[in-house]
């Protein structure tokens, strides 16, 4: 998987409408699968025209562990703005996750102009929903196990 230094590097090279969506459905292309079992309707984003799922991982330090995604779509480009979700994210602490605005980088890129309305409320979508399960996470940590 292509990271985020390398899409950002590359994006830059692509001034053509063609040559940029070619670009992000060679993108879903290299994004490894998830297993059939991770293709359930808690892993499905709510939001996305085409079927998307997200999976998280965290690990390490409780109160802020780093985040991980797996995901796929079963539309090429929206697996393609998948892959590019996944770069912006994993390998990033939870409060960071949190906090970053993985639709600021997408209109950096000049991406987001090129979407069609349902795909790029799609996006919204995946953005929305990695960054309230980090929230969330940072938010369980910092309250501690509770006492009965």
């Amino acid at each position: 998987m292509a990271s985020l230094e390398q899409i950002i590097d590359d994006f830059a090279y692509l001034d053509d409408w063609e040559d940029r969506m070619s670009y992000v459905i060679e993108l879903g292309k290299a994004l490894p699968d998830l297993a059939p079992e991770q293709m359930t309707a808690e892993n499905k984003v709510q939001g996305c025209a085409s079927q998307v799922w997200l999976v998280s991982h965290s690990d390490g330090d409780a109160a802020d562990p780093v985040m991980t995604y797996e995901g796929q779509s079963d539309a090429h480009i929206v697996r393609g703005l998948v892959a590019i979700v996944l770069a912006i994210y994993s390998g990033k602490h939870a409060s960071e996750v949190a906090r970053l605005d993985a639709l600021d980088l997408f209109g950096k890129m000049r991406l987001i102009e090129y979407l069609t309305a349902q795909r790029a409320n799609g996006l919204r979508s995946m953005v929305k929903r990695i960054r309230e399960e980090a929230a969330m996470t940072v938010g369980a940590a910092a309250s501690g196990p509770s006492v009965s």
